[in-house]
């Protein structure tokens, strides 16, 4: 069958062999058909969940199934967490190409196994044309943190150093890129991956990083402001610090977009004692320095004017829909 039915919704044969022929093959079977899966548990559980209506569902770099792991994996780093364990909800419309839907469930099940996580249990329903733009994925993720560890974005301190491994604001504007197909140069994939392994590699090189956070909706600003709240502190970043790729960057001036605000999928903003930056460089080769952390309240940013800018909270959706 070439397209997804309301009959793969309905709990009978097509159901059943859309979960043996596409999802059990792609993921296993780890539960023995059972309706929840039960695993052994260590430590500190972690638990986050998303979901993910991104548009369009194919883009450069990246699909929705590629999102729908990274994203919720990269939730679970920042909390220190080693990710184990995924589910994995469908909401797919009627009349969706089965090829897409393999597409996307195979691309889930590469994340994964990247990741170093395993998709345990999951849910499919199928909805009336039009009643859904072709699919929406939820996974939720469990994972463990070991005795003692403690990151969290209420922990920054006075002296830290704030970092980021990479680029920002390449996912939402490979995003743009892939709806309006503007009319200049605008070779930029999104940055869309799981960090689990290169996470675990830096926590078991330091133990002198306080807080990590993903900065996807709301991007690099989002993030840092929501680290002054929550810790009690002033930031304090460096525009010509901060990494940007070239043509992202002159599209932002010409379309009147602000990077720092641009969503990503596959950085971590990581925030931690002076020491850390090498260990933070030996395992993200592109991670650099880009603010410090002071007494006080407020995020700011140190112009390459030399000028103090106040970094509110974002007011307009620059893209909806953005994962």
């Amino acid at each position: 069958m070439d397209h997804i039915t309301l009959n793969h919704g309905s709990g009978g044969r097509q159901m059943h062999e859309l979960i043996t022929d596409v999802f059990a093959k792609a993921f296993g079977d780890h539960t023995g058909n059972d309706d929840s899966a039960v695993f052994p548990s260590q430590g500190n559980i972690a638990f986050t969940t998303d979901s993910y209506v991104v548009s369009p569902l194919f883009f450069p770099g990246g699909n929705i199934g590629a999102l729908a792991v990274s994203g919720t994996v990269n939730d679970l780093c920042t909390s220190g967490a080693k990710p184990a364990y995924l589910s994995c909800g469908l909401i797919i419309e009627d009349g969706f190409p089965m090829s897409d839907l393999k597409t996307i469930i195979e691309t889930m099940a590469v994340y994964a196994e990247r990741a170093g996580v395993r998709i345990i249990t999951g849910d499919t329903k199928v909805v009336e044309r039009g009643k859904a733009d072709g699919i929406f994925i939820n996974t939720a993720g469990v994972g463990f943190v070991p005795e003692g560890r403690r990151i969290s974005s209420s922990l920054a301190a006075d002296g830290d150093i704030i970092m980021i491994t990479g680029e920002t604001a390449t996912h939402e504007m490979a995003l743009f890129k892939a709806r309006e197909n503007p009319p200049f140069a605008l070779d930029i994939e999104s940055d869309v991956k799981p960090l689990s392994l290169e996470i675990a590699m830096l926590l078991e090189a330091t133990d002198q990083i306080h807080c990590m956070k993903d900065p996807t909706r709301g991007g690099l600003a989002g993030v840092c402001r929501e680290i002054s709240m929550n810790s009690a502190i002033q930031i304090e970043l460096e525009e010509d610090a901060i990494p940007v790729h070239r043509q992202v960057a002159s599209a932002c001036a010409l379309l009147g977009f602000d990077p720092l605000y641009m969503a990503n999928e596959g950085k971590m903003v990581i925030v931690g004692r002076p020491e850390i930056e090498n260990a933070v460089k030996s395992v993200f080769p592109e991670a650099c320095v880009i603010g410090i952390v002071k007494s006080g309240s407020g995020t700011f940013l140190r112009t390459t004017g030399g000028g103090l800018r106040r970094i509110g909270m974002l007011e307009t959706t620059q893209l909806p829909r953005i994962c």
